[in-house]
């Protein structure tokens, strides 16, 4: 055998205690094949019995002759137990190299079990893989999905590193790797071992290593088709349970729903979507080459999903024939976008919408682009086209015509409001006022123009510490002014235009309209103090008052000043009777 004797500084004799041995052996050879062992000093419990064996054989004649009481003592003496110290050589490396074994070979318990220990999770994983890659490089992997998302998950999103552990013929070699997942995968967890990498080398070459990007490839491979294989298996079983319900009978149904719902009220997929949708959403953002199957993985709620979130297969599935597009909505919540007018015509035409309420939905799909051929269109954007009859087109185009005085005095009156009047200092410009055909109820809305900043993204964008007030007003784009001509309030407002353009009625109306518009849309007003005005002389002439009387002080009638003197009055005298009766008492 041969024997290596290590000789530390002195300053690096921390590396001598057993601890120290023991957490290194571990961490770095815990899966090696041949067994390693560290000398351990412990304390074991000795009787005296064995320690004074020989004493005993030299005074036997001696221990003939003591007393009955003697030997009671000697023997409770023997029975206490002394403490012995003995060095032992103790294996580390006790725990198995499970990615190793074939896949049969190894029980679900053994999985659970390891993702524990690497991963110092509580929980048992949601879901796992047990792979080995060959081919041009050979390797063996376990990767795990958590249960659960860490809780500083997306803190330092952009420095975390992967926590996948590199072993190279099962040394490790790092435990966090920032080139082994890419950032959005930084919650799997679970270990490869390739013996293809150089060993002997640093960390900073292997990062450079061509092995390495290929790893890479194939793990985030096989992580996305473990991702698409639990969606499958949850969308498979919905599909199911649907044509069940159509064609059993009311018991049967009952007991197969019951015995499904047992073991999970949510589905697997379900539960990850839960815990890591934003990951997959930044994935989409920042991953060009897997773009097109994170797109796969994606769910939204809909205007027609009943409050679940779907994917956008089914979203496909139940388009119209005639529909082109994808149409989405972005806002704050579900409730604030179902009531807002621009979804008004496509409640009317039956069509499907997405809603999305988080932050990195719309981001997400504009990178997209497009799903299987379909655009995808933001209904709050000026470009939005709908399918029209020629009956339509005509009637649309002759309604133009009528409304083209006010379009044009609108426009003129709200470029003076933005450019010189109360809403210089907003930011907002105004592109153009025209009729909309989006709107059934409401008698305005506003949209911004196609490249532009929706108003759920101005708003994210205004939320940034370090936010740009120039690039905030050059990416808003301009905003477009639709008008309802079916509504009273507009028809009105034609008349009054066609009569007299001065009418200062109608260019406070046209204002306020503008405003509350903007606000309705979901975008903010810089100086509400204009509008808040407006709201004011409209009410002050609904309620019969001169909104530009002056203010005067209110008076007080004379009568009710003298009633309360006497009150007070009365009280003092009150108070001084019973004062009087108290002293009497005394």
């Amino acid at each position: 055998g041969t024997r290596v004797t290590l000789h530390l500084k002195e300053d690096a004799h921390d590396y001598l205690s057993e601890n120290k041995l023991k957490d290194a052996s571990k961490k770095y050879s815990q899966f090696i094949q041949f067994p390693i062992y560290v000398k351990v000093k412990k304390e074991v419990d000795a009787e005296a019995e064995e320690d004074e064996d020989d004493d005993e054989g030299e005074e036997k004649d001696e221990v003939e002759t003591k007393d009955e009481e003697e030997k009671e003592e000697e023997e409770s003496k023997e029975k206490k137990p002394t403490k012995k110290t003995v060095y032992e050589w103790e294996q580390v490396n006790t725990q198995k190299a499970i990615w190793l074994r074939a896949k049969e070979d190894v029980t679900e318990e053994e999985y659970n079990e390891f993702y524990k220990s690497i991963s110092k999770d509580y929980l048992d994983p949601l879901a796992y893989t047990h792979f080995n890659a060959e081919g041009e490089i050979e390797f063996k992997s376990i990767l795990y999905l958590p249960k659960k998302a860490p809780f500083d998950m997306m803190d330092n999103y952009w420095s975390k590193k992967s926590e996948v552990k590199l072993f190279v013929r099962r040394v490790l070699v790092a435990e966090k790797f920032e080139e082994l997942l890419p950032r959005y995968l930084n919650f799997v967890r679970g270990v490869v071992d390739s013996d293809d990498l150089p060993l002997n080398v640093s960390r900073e070459q292997l990062q450079q290593n061509k092995i390495m990007k290929v790893i890479s490839k194939k793990l985030v491979r096989k992580v996305l088709e473990l991702m698409k294989k639990l969606a499958k298996e949850e969308e498979s079983g919905d599909d199911e349970d649907e044509e069940k319900d159509e064609e059993e009978e009311d018991g049967e149904k009952e007991k197969k729903q019951e015995k499904k719902d047992a073991p999970d009220e949510e589905g697997t997929w379900s539960k990850f979507w839960k815990e890591f949708n934003k990951n997959l959403k930044m994935g989409c953002y920042e991953d060009d080459s897997n773009r097109s199957k994170l797109s796969k993985l994606l769910r939204f709620t809909t205007t027609k999903s009943d409050g679940k979130e779907i994917s956008l297969d089914k979203y496909l599935d139940r388009m119209q024939e005639s529909q082109e597009s994808i149409y989405f909505m972005s806002g704050d919540s579900l409730e604030v976008m179902s009531k807002a007018p621009a979804l008004q015509i496509f409640k009317k035409k039956d069509l499907e919408v997405l809603m999305l309420s988080d932050h990195l939905d719309e981001p997400c799909l504009q990178k997209l682009a497009d799903y299987e051929g379909k655009k995808f269109v933001s209904i709050q954007k000026a470009d939005v086209k709908l399918d029209e009859t020629e009956e339509e087109k005509k009637r649309f185009s002759k309604i133009k015509d009528m409304y083209k005085p006010l379009t044009d005095w609108w426009k003129e009156h709200l470029t003076d409001l933005t450019e010189k009047g109360a809403m210089k200092d907003a930011g907002v410009k105004v592109e153009k006022v025209e009729i909309s055909k989006r709107l059934t109820e409401s008698p305005v809305v506003v949209v911004t123009s196609q490249f532009g900043y929706s108003a759920q993204q101005e708003r994210v964008m205004k939320a940034q510490a370090f936010q740009s007030k120039d690039q905030i007003s050059m990416m808003s784009g301009r905003k477009t002014l639709e008008i309802n001509p079916n509504h009273p309030v507009i028809i009105d407002l034609l008349s009054k235009v066609k009569s007299n353009k001065e009418d200062k009625g109608a260019m406070d109306t046209a204002a306020v309209l503008f405003q509350t518009a903007l606000i309705e849309s979901g975008f903010d007003i810089a100086d509400p103090s204009a509008l808040v005005s407006r709201v004011y002389r409209l009410m002050s002439k609904e309620l019969g008052v001169d909104p530009d009387a002056p203010l005067k002080e209110v008076e007080i009638p004379e009568d009710d000043e003298s009633e309360e003197e006497d009150d007070d009055k009365e009280e003092d005298e009150e108070a001084g009777d019973s004062g009087g009766e108290d002293k009497a008492e005394l």
